[in-house]
């Protein structure tokens, strides 16, 4: 038995929706098989992974680093200074 459908009328942008039908004809396969393999990508790769990290925490971290950006470049010369140190001595 096939699988239950459900009727939907989208409004897409106009060359989006272009590209979309272009795509499905030149790979000989229907504009539903191509949208329902989009929402199910979209909706089975992308959604999870946007909650990995929240975007408070995001546009917090940015922030530190833009505003310890001098900090964080002498540490990592001075990182590289000592680590070239202790090849030199082996």
């Amino acid at each position: 038995m096939p699988a239950a459908t459900k009727k939907f009328t989208p409004e897409i942008d106009a060359k989006l929706y272009k590209e979309f039908v272009s795509a499905a004809k030149q790979n000989g396969q229907s504009q539903r098989y191509v949208l329902e393999q989009a929402l199910a990508f979209y909706l089975h790769n992308v959604v999870p992974s946007q909650h990995l990290v929240r975007r408070e925490v995001m546009d917090a971290f940015e922030q530190s680093v833009a505003a310890n950006r001098d900090l964080l470049q002498r540490l990592a010369q001075k990182r590289l200074v000592t680590g070239a140190r202790a090849k030199a001595r082996r």
